[in-house]
């Protein structure tokens, strides 16, 4: 894959919140994930496209 194919646009992550708690979100490079720390999930990023569901994300620890 491509560098850009592993990109987020840098302004569509300014406008995304955890569709849970509406709280901000930190992008995790390395794994192309969107962490809600709030919500405890971690919405995967897909050929990079952010999938904002919360039964798609992932549970993470604290």
């Amino acid at each position: 894959m491509s560098e850009a194919e592993h990109t987020v646009d840098p302004k569509l992550l300014e406008l995304l919140v955890c569709p849970l708690t509406k709280s901000t979100l930190e992008y995790d490079a390395a794994k192309q994930e969107l962490i809600s720390r709030a919500a405890k999930l971690a919405y995967p990023i897909r050929d990079g496209i952010p999938i904002m569901l919360p039964e798609e994300a992932r549970q993470i620890e604290g």
